[in-house]
């Protein structure tokens, strides 16, 4: 029991070593991180639509909570921007239904049945099964979000008013379009925002690359930008308002002082009924994104994280934060990257985010008031353009896999075409269909051999190396100072140096392990590769006449260019991938034995090199190949 508590609470392993040096990098770091949380999350409260002290919960929960059950030191658990349209998203359609039913009652309730979701899934230990969703299906379901998100809060940034953000991305950015001679005075603070933003950001980049020495201090004033741009906007707007009885710019008015959406949260299933088509969709983001940020982390500083223990950290605080008012959040990669950039030692750093967060919600709230909605989507926009897929990865990635490019252009489209939580579906369905494709058609290459040299003679590479240039060498080695490389035949890097393997022998390579999804195609690869090196030895059935041969047989008896070619006689099989064979695997390979047998007209010697492990030899025995 002790050590399942210590797993479940892994502060208790490294607590009793917290020294007063780590308490004030923990305090810099948390107090960093906490001046970017309050104006960061209640935009992103306004993504979901709901009014932006919800931001401020579920910010407040997440990273008080997460020190005794996260095992990342730098994760800072809070609202993001593709979780909040998700939410939004959610939140529009029960509405159109029940329009009685609040915005934050449906928040809650997600981050509520979220957390559960999560919580079971960690305590099966499920958390293996993200590992089936590739990087290139989330990148692109990102970018098509960064996208929907800035074109979203074009309308905001603008100041147009009556253009239904709703709709699909495309739809939002046509009527924006369309209405923009009707901009009101919110795009002044709209675009200047944007431009300091984006000003202060490439200007600290490019200070720090020159001066090194001034790196912490330029690095602090650029994670300042978001708050420095809502303070001077707040103020400017206050003193436009002051003394109108209505103001001219869109501001977010009134925010309570407190939790005041604390209590007991509602097992609202009439909304999970409604909501159950995106619920796996979030919590599937929600997993995604901690669980590649806190990998990437842990690999730049050097420690191990558990997968299934940060699924439970996110599950509990998702429930927990269901009873302050909070909706779905997870760890974020730009709070991590501030919070480990700013030095924190221990996931106590949170805690210290947290109390910024009490003091923003109890002493600031009066100044929120004036806070220009433009100049949140500013901030929204500033920081969901980081999601987007750069230049450099889609280069990469075509390059690597033109297939991997497909899914994530189709994952762009979709998002911004049809939806968001459609774009995700698509994703994670086009990249399960494309595994279990290359899984089911695994290559099947025949192998050359290469002859190598003894010492006093050049060896295969200086030989390939003098065909590049002028080729000198010419002399061989004897028979007896052979040694073989084999290598793909098809390579043409290789095909000058090829010398022949004997009459009558093939060499094949099985690229994967032998399972039922990939045991026919592998069959069906080895036959006709087989047919296409050899000829028939079947004496009956080279002698029969076209009229009493098979329909589907070819007649090689009349072919001059197939009677040249060898009766097969031995089939070299290299199982140095194979780690795993199924029952199916062996029946179709006996199947398979048996049909070379009846070609070659003898039986075929079978023989298999780089054997991985005893368990693959014990069931080619068992098959009755030994």
């Amino acid at each position: 029991f002790k050590t399942y508590f210590a797993s479940i609470f892994p502060i208790f392993q490294w607590i009793h070593r917290y020294n007063l040096t780590w308490l004030v990098q923990d305090l810099i770091a948390g107090v960093t991180v906490g001046i970017v949380i309050v104006p960061q999350s209640m935009a992103y409260a306004k993504i979901a639509n709901l009014d932006p002290q919800y931001g401020l919960y579920t910010s407040f929960v997440g990273v008080t909570l997460y020190c005794f059950f996260g095992t990342s030191k730098d994760i800072s658990i809070g609202p993001i921007s593709t979780v909040s349209l998700l939410v939004s998203s959610v939140v529009n359609s029960v509405i159109k239904i029940d329009p009685s039913i609040t915005p934050s009652e449906i928040a809650v309730t997600l981050g509520l049945f979220a957390g559960i979701i999560m919580l079971i899934i960690s305590f099966l230990r499920l958390g293996i099964l993200v590992d089936f969703i590739p990087e290139p299906a989330i990148a692109g379901y990102m970018t098509g979000s960064a996208i929907t998100i800035v074109l979203s809060q074009c309308p905001k940034l603008f100041g147009i008013p009556d253009v239904s953000t709703h709709e699909s991305p495309y739809l939002i950015f046509g009527n924006v379009l369309a209405k923009l001679p009707h901009t009101q005075l919110d795009v002044a603070f709209g675009l200047v925002s944007l431009v300091f933003l984006y000003t202060i950001r490439f200007a600290c980049a490019r200070y720090t690359a020159k001066s090194p020495a001034l790196r912490k201090a330029v690095f602090l004033f650029g994670i300042m930008r978001n708050g420095l741009i809502v303070i001077v906007g707040t103020f400017i707007s206050f003193m436009i308002c002051r003394g109108r009885s209505t103001s001219p710019i869109s501001v977010i008015q009134s925010v309570p002082a407190g939790f005041d959406a604390m209590g007991i949260p509602a097992l609202r299933f009439d909304i999970l009924q409604e909501a159950g088509g995106i619920l796996p969709s979030i919590v599937l983001i929600l997993i995604l994104e901690h669980i590649s940020v806190a990998k990437s982390f842990g690999r730049i500083y050097d420690y191990q994280i558990s997968p299934d223990q940060e699924i439970l950290a996110i599950g509990v605080s998702n429930i927990v934060g269901s009873f302050f008012g909070g909706y779905p959040a997870t760890g974020a990669f730009s709070r991590t990257a501030i919070m480990a950039r700013s030095g924190a030692r221990t996931p106590i750093a949170g805690v210290f985010s947290g109390a910024i967060v009490v003091l923003a919600l109890y002493a600031l709230t009066p100044a929120f008031y004036y806070i220009p909605d433009a100049v949140l989507a500013a901030v929204v926009i500033h920081a969901v353009s980081d999601l987007a897929s750069g230049k450099k990865y889609l280069k990469e990635l075509w390059h690597a896999s033109s297939a991997e490019f497909f899914v994530w252009v189709s994952a762009v489209l979709v998002t911004i075409f049809v939806d968001v939580e459609t774009g995700i579906y698509a994703a994670v369905g086009l990249s399960l269909i494309l595994m279990l494709y290359k899984l089911a058609r695994p290559p099947v290459k025949t192998l050359a051999r290469i002859a190598t040299r003894d010492d006093d003679k050049p060896t295969i590479a200086e030989m390939y190396l003098d065909s590049q240039g002028n080729k000198t060498t010419t002399d061989v080695s004897t028979d007896k100072d052979k040694r073989y490389v084999y290598v793909d035949a098809a390579d043409p890097n290789f095909k000058d140096y090829i010398t022949p393997v004997p009459a009558g022998t093939l060499i094949l390579k099985l690229c994967d392990s032998v399972l039922y999804p990939n045991a026919e195609h592998i069959s069906d690869a080895i036959v006709h590769t087989v047919k296409q090196k050899t000829r028939c030895g079947n004496t009956a059935d080279m002698n029969k006449s076209d009229s009493d041969r098979a329909w589907n047989h070819s007649a090689q008896t009349h072919d001059f260019d197939a009677l040249q070619l060898p009766v097969l006689e031995a089939l070299i099989l290299d199982f140095s991938a194979v780690c795993r064979l199924d029952a199916t695997a062996l029946q179709i390979l006996a199947t398979t034995r048996d049909t070379l047998d009846r070609y070659a007209g003898s039986a075929v010697e079978w023989h298999f090199t780089g054997l991985q492990g005893e368990p693959v030899r014990r069931a080619l025995l068992h098959a009755g190949f030994g």
